[in-house]
């Protein structure tokens, strides 16, 4: 029997530890370390199965020799899951994708594989629900049942054995978190489990050139449970992110190997699963036709393609002594920072109002281009002053009251004036050298003057 080697492995930077401790020496995190346990791999074992990339045998190669050929992808069926793909599901590739119970995994995934069955083999590989659940789901949602393959099975080495004789072009594990194999004695679930089952499945689909996508789950804070090894082996890592309330899901790419990340997808929850949305910047702009003080346009760059969304802010007197700071699809941190500013450089105190920020449609900003549209939109709700409906703007604002350029500042001026509006402010250098028919835009350098353009 080979023997058990143990070792103590961080949850969070993954960093090995030949004993137990209480702070991570590499992350500085607490309480995050926990026992790994795996059998020892002997030299003839490690000659022949190969690494992450699938390789058999070990070679030496000079970079030029590397065969350049296009990687082929074929289509999910959902343009809007190839984009965050990068363009498609690359054959071979590992795809790991997160997101909050009910946010909709399993109805996509399952929409997925039933078109990819009817053009070649697929196989769906279900640990946490039954046989009867997924069939039952299938047909409420009216999807074709009789091509796709499923399987009942939560030991990965059973699955892969399997898997080898079916030959699915892709297969879908539902989910990591319930996998085990056999070597590893702690429970399914546990570091170790997952740190191993992933990086099995990942070698197999290297080895068979099989696509896998691997469901995950969160943590409270929304981040990925499980080890941080499990992101790093892995080709692609997608979150989909969605309140329960709230019929509009967006897929996000947080990790591409073969594509660019922070591609952003946009899906709608129906009553026959999860629809993709065309035009995302118009159900973000679902907004009334009376101006309203405190409610604003910004454009954001998502991956590879502009976003219009509303912004909305409300300032008013606040009682107590520390007034609140709320903000929902933005950093507060970055609130408090642009108050200081418009207060330093444009005179403006709001230290005893309460203010609340929030973007329309469950959108998350991780971009510096909404700071400009958020101050404006705090000005107008401060001052009771509506700002015009055709109005749109964006631009990054620095500490010293500096109105900084956004990349792309074309392509989203362009996007704008698609949608009907006719007036922009944004930064000087952001300014096109030929101007877009309809579109009035001017450019500001200081905090002050896009005040003053107001």
């Amino acid at each position: 029997m080979a023997k058990v080697k143990t070792a103590y492995v961080c949850n969070d930077c993954g960093a090995d530890f030949v004993r137990w401790q209480g702070q991570c020496t590499e992350c500085g995190a607490w309480n995050t370390i926990s026992e790994v346990r795996m059998p020892t791999i002997s030299s003839k074992t490690s000659r022949t199965t190969g690494g992450y990339a699938g390789a058999t045998v070990a070679k030496v190669m000079r970079l030029d020799q590397v065969d350049l050929q296009d990687v082929p992808r074929f289509s999910s069926g959902f343009a809007e899951f190839d984009r965050v793909l990068g363009g498609g599901i690359v054959p071979g590739s590992a795809i790991l994708i997160g997101g909050s119970p009910g946010a909709g995994k399993s109805t996509l995934l399952l929409q997925i594989m039933c078109y990819l069955a009817a053009q070649g083999p697929a196989l769906y590989v279900t640990g946490e629900e039954s046989l009867q659940q997924v069939a039952l789901r299938a047909h409420r949602l009216g999807l074709p049942t009789n091509q796709l393959n499923m399987l009942a099975e939560t030991q990965v080495e059973t699955i892969c054995q399997l898997a080898q004789q079916e030959k699915p072009r892709i297969m879908v594990i539902d989910s990591i978190q319930v996998m085990q194999m056999m070597d590893i004695q702690s429970a399914p679930g546990s570091v170790s489990q997952v740190r191993e089952s992933a990086a099995f499945l990942t070698r197999f689909a290297k080895q068979q050139n099989v696509a896998v996508i691997m469901v995950g789950h969160v943590t409270k804070d929304g981040s990925l449970a499980g080890p941080k090894v499990l992101e790093h082996c892995i080709d692609c890592s997608v979150m989909l992110e969605g309140d329960g309330d709230n019929r509009y899901r967006t897929l996000r790419g947080t990790k591409n190997r073969f594509g660019a990340v922070n591609e952003l997808g946009v899906f709608a929850m129906t009553g026959q699963g999860m629809k993709e949305v065309k035009n995302p910047s118009a159900i973000f702009l679902n907004r009334g036709k009376d101006e309203a003080a405190g409610s604003l346009v910004m454009v954001l760059w998502e991956g590879t393609r502009p976003l219009l969304v509303e912004i909305q802010g409300l300032v008013d007197y606040s009682p107590l002594n520390n007034p609140r700071r709320v903000t929902v699809g933005m950093e507060q941190n970055r609130l408090s920072m642009l108050l200081a500013v418009m207060h330093r450089h444009a005179g403006i105190q709001m230290s005893d109002q309460d203010v609340f920020v929030n973007v329309v449609g469950g959108v998350k900003v991780n971009e510096t281009g909404a700071d400009l549209a958020t101050l404006l939109a705090l000005v107008s709700s401060f001052r009771n002053k509506p700002l015009p409906v055709d109005l749109v703007v964006f631009g990054e604002v620095g500490l010293s009251g500096e109105i900084r350029p956004v990349p792309s500042g074309q392509e989203r001026l362009r996007e704008a004036a698609k949608h009907g509006f006719k007036r922009a402010i944004v930064p000087l250098a952001n300014v096109p050298k030929d101007p877009i028919a309809g579109m009035t835009v001017i450019g500001v350098q200081k905090l002050p003057e896009a005040l003053e353009a107001l």
